[in-house]
């Protein structure tokens, strides 16, 4: 049996719909899913749920992340702001998939009041479907650290 994928999910209260519905999917299709708040609308501060899914996903090199606020751009700058987490901001299902073929994300983030639910899905299937191609894109990384 192959290992289940673990995807970390936060959000701020613009977010908290589509990563309540990303995590019911994710569920449904199998993946170890830790969903890291926020759960409700009432206000909160994006980069403190950026920060919650870095600490959470610090030394786990095999997982993913999708964090969601209200546009993705907040919530992509500070998760930016870790190392360790290479955060790309989509709004379609090729960005999704290149951001893993050549810049090896490692965390998805999406607007929550700009994706509906079934653009997010694709995003989202993309993203963790897609494999990252090495070779010439690596050297490009080992620039960002």
């Amino acid at each position: 049996m192959t290992k289940k994928v673990d995807v970390y999910l936060a959000s701020d209260h613009g977010g908290v719909k589509l990563k309540d519905h990303l995590v019911k999917y994710l569920k449904d299709k199998g993946y170890d899913v830790h969903d890291l708040g926020t759960d409700s609308s009432e206000s909160v501060d994006y980069p403190d749920f950026a920060n919650k899914l870095a600490d959470a996903m610090k030394d786990k090199n095999d997982s993913f992340g999708i964090l969601v606020c209200g546009s993705g751009i907040g919530i992509s700058i500070a998760a930016n702001r870790h190392k360790h987490l290479r955060a790309a901001l989509v709004n379609e299902e090729t960005s999704a998939k290149l951001s893993r073929q050549h810049n090896n994300a490692n965390v998805l983030c999406l607007g929550g009041r700009l994706s509906g639910d079934t653009l997010a899905e694709q995003c989202v299937d993309a993203f963790l479907t897609t494999a990252f191609e090495g070779g010439r894109h690596q050297k490009r990384i080992d620039k960002l650290s």
